[in-house]
């Protein structure tokens, strides 16, 4: 572990970033198993950042610009909850625009980006503090599903958490409430966290979201093969395998997944891998939730719920859970 020195007065940074050891012992782990898989923690790389972005700009991607409406329309009413000059804790440095909305609302005192994308979150966190001169920033470089500390902030600030973007249901649901459990640690009694939940809908608007015209999802789930050679000693022919993305309807979630177009055999830090034709690397899980499913996850791991927000066609929600 790491500690940088205070990029400015205003923005600090702390890097825990994980090793390459434990990138390459999970990547060989997945990849091990009888049905293949990889951590879709590892799509943000820099360059998988920028795709997710551009992702999030598609007609077809409706999450973001629902999210963003629904904090938008209702800013005063969640500042009314949350209260200001509280520390803004962010899961997942994503949407420059999602947190401007939600700093311009609630005015904390202390805003901490949680991100695994390096490059990314210190180019975020950057534009962020000279656009808000005011405000402290506290930028952290760790994995938010394991554990790691929030460095460098008064102990007394009421804290926030604010994970958008339905990245719980990249979780299985076991997982999901270990994380909500995690999250309930770092807030005292009574801390509040503001998470935004991806609701069931028809499979058409799914399956375009997932599969876009522009196939910016394909780029960024293949993408993985490419970071995995450039920093495992790979040699993935990647143009030999495909983007699939699929609604999988007993288990409540989008499915994507890289198959293989051929029989070919891969090598990865040293050890090989026989592939078939047809033969998937399971990438991403995006578990879709109707309102009272959630908050029955949210209650489980020790929260109470105090609001529910929803767009007006019931797309998307955001929630704010209480300790």
């Amino acid at each position: 572990m790491s500690i940088e020195s205070p990029v400015s007065s205003a923005l600090h940074f702390y890097d825990y970033h994980p090793l390459v050891a434990d990138f390459k012992a999970e990547v060989l782990s997945g990849l091990s198993q009888a049905s293949r898989q990889l951590s879709p923690k590892y799509f943000y790389d820099l360059h998988g950042s920028e795709l997710f972005d551009a992702i999030t700009r598609l007609p077809e991607y409706y999450p973001t610009r629902t999210e963003i409406g629904i904090l938008q329309e209702h800013g005063e009413a969640i500042a009314d909850l949350l209260g200001q000059n509280c520390l803004l804790l962010e899961l997942g440095s994503g949407s420059s625009k999602k947190i401007r909305v939600l700093l311009d609302a609630i005015k904390p005192a202390v805003y901490m980006p949680v991100d695994i994308s390096r490059e990314h979150l210190l180019g975020s966190a950057e534009a962020l503090a000279a656009d808000y001169p005011a405000l402290e920033v506290h930028a952290v470089c760790a994995d938010y599903t394991a554990d790691f500390d929030v460095p460098g902030c008064p102990d007394l600030l009421p804290r926030v958490v604010f994970f958008p973007g339905s990245s719980i249901g990249n979780f299985e649901p076991s997982s999901a409430l270990e994380l909500l459990r995690r999250m309930a640690y770092h807030l005292e009694d009574g801390g509040r966290m503001l998470i935004g939940v991806d609701l069931k809908k028809d499979v058409a608007l799914l399956d375009a979201a997932y599969n876009d015209s522009k196939h910016l999802t394909a780029a960024f789930n293949l993408n993985m093969l490419h970071r995995i050679n450039r920093e495992l000693d790979a040699d993935f022919n990647v143009q030999a395998f495909t983007h699939r993305a699929f609604y999988n309807e007993p288990e409540g979630r989008v499915e994507m997944h890289l198959v293989s177009k051929e029989v070919q055999v891969v090598t990865v830090a040293g050890q090989l891998f026989e592939f078939t034709a047809g033969e998937t690397i399971h990438t991403e899980n995006s578990y879709k939730y109707s309102i009272e499913d959630f908050l029955a996850l949210a209650e489980g791991a020790g929260f109470v719920s105090e609001k529910v927000w929803t767009d007006d066609d019931k797309l998307f929600s955001i929630h704010c859970i209480r300790c």
